[in-house]
């Protein structure tokens, strides 16, 4: 088994999936991630130290990756949570709008019918004054 100091640099990844690291890699530096999980210098006199090395690098890389989904999904969510919000807002307001249109078709139903009793009531008053006119 493989014993890794944390205090040392980690080396970085700038070979492919096939080749070994250069003896003189400069040290990586994996900025978002806790110094817990960074990758560890391996021992270049052992394949499987370097090749341990290469999958903790990759998968530090692809830890990466996965933090940064991450927080876009989340900033998704806050903007589908807003839209959400701003639409159940639009919602009220609209029933709130439906009931004050309901209360002003109302109203102006009952003033209708008020002014069509008012000219009535009109109407038999100038009748009343023109038979009083008539018979004076």
């Amino acid at each position: 088994m493989l014993v890794f100091s944390s205090s040392l640099t980690p080396f970085p990844p700038v070979w492919t999936a096939n080749d070994t690291p250069p003896e003189d890699a400069i040290p990586l530096v994996f900025p978002e991630l806790d110094q817990q999980l960074q990758p560890l210098p391996p021992c270049h006199d052992s394949a499987e130290s370097m090749e341990v090395f290469k999958q903790h690098c990759q998968i530090a890389e692809e830890y990466q990756e996965v933090k940064k989904e991450i927080a876009l999904l989340e900033q998704r969510k806050k903007e589908l949570i807003a839209k959400l919000d701003q639409a159940e807002k639009e919602k009220v307001d609209a029933a709130e709008l439906v009931r004050e249109f309901e209360a002003l078709t109302e109203e102006n139903r009952t003033l209708k019918l008020a002014q069509s009793q008012c000219v009535e009531q009109l109407e038999k008053l100038r009748i009343q004054y023109q038979k009083r006119q008539g018979s004076s």
